[in-house]
C-alpha cells in the first residue's frame, strides 16, 4: 500500500486522540486514588511560560482539524478554547475524532501539492502541503501530545513510554 497524505493524517491523528484518551483516564484515576481535585491536573504546566495541560490538548486537537481542513481545503470545525474539567477535555477529544472520521481518502487527494499559508506567531509562511505535514503539522501535533505526557507525569501519574506509543495493530 502506498503512502498517502490521507494515511499520514487521519489515523495518525485518530491514534494521538486515543492516547490523549488515555491520559485522561489515567489523570482521572490518579486524582482519585490521592484524593486530588482533577481541575489541578488540568490547569497543570510545566513553565510560567506554557501553556496548561488544557492548552496542551486544545493545540493538539486545533493541530489535528486545522492540518485536515488546510490540506483539504475543507472548512473545520470550530471550538472555543474553554476547557476547564476532564469531562470537557474528553468532549473536546471526542468531537475532534468526530470531526476526523467524516474524512475521506478523496478529501485529501492531491493534497502534497496543494499550497498551505499559515501564520504561527504572525510570522507568514507558506508550504507546499507534504512539506507542510512533515515539517510543520505532524511535529506540532506530537509536541503537544509528548508535552501533555510530560505534564502529567510531572503531577505524578503512572504514564510511560508505552502510553504515549499507545496500541499497535
Amino acid at each position: 500500500m502506498t503512502l498517502s497524505m490521507y494515511r499520514m493524517t487521519v489515523p495518525v491523528f485518530q491514534r494521538g486522540l486515543a492516547t490523549l484518551n488515555a491520559y485522561l483516564d489515567k489523570a482521572e484515576a490518579h486524582a482519585t486514588e490521592k484524593a486530588l481535585d482533577p481541575g489541578m491536573l488540568v490547569n497543570a504546566r510545566l513553565a510560567p511560560d506554557m501553556l496548561t495541560l488544557s492548552g496542551q490538548f486544545q493545540r493538539a486537537s486545533d493541530t489535528a482539524k486545522l492540518t485536515i481542513a488546510r490540506l483539504g481545503a475543507i472548512d473545520a470545525p470550530s471550538f472555543e478554547d474553554s476547557e476547564t474539567t476532564i469531562a470537557e477535555l474528553r468532549e473536546r477529544v471526542a468531537k475532534t475524532a468526530a470531526f476526523l472520521a467524516t474524512i475521506g481518502e478523496d478529501t485529501l487527494a492531491g493534497s502534497e501539492t496543494r499550497q498551505v499559508t499559515i501564520s504561527p506567531g504572525g510570522v507568514k509562511m507558506t508550504f507546499r502541503g507534504d512539506d507542510y505535514l512533515a515539517s510543520f503539522a505532524l511535529p506540532n501535533f506530537y509536541f503537544h501530545i509528548a508535552t501533555a505526557h510530560a505534564i502529567l507525569r510531572q503531577q505524578g501519574v503512572a504514564i510511560g513510554k508505552r502510553d504515549y506509543l499507545g496500541a499497535f495493530a
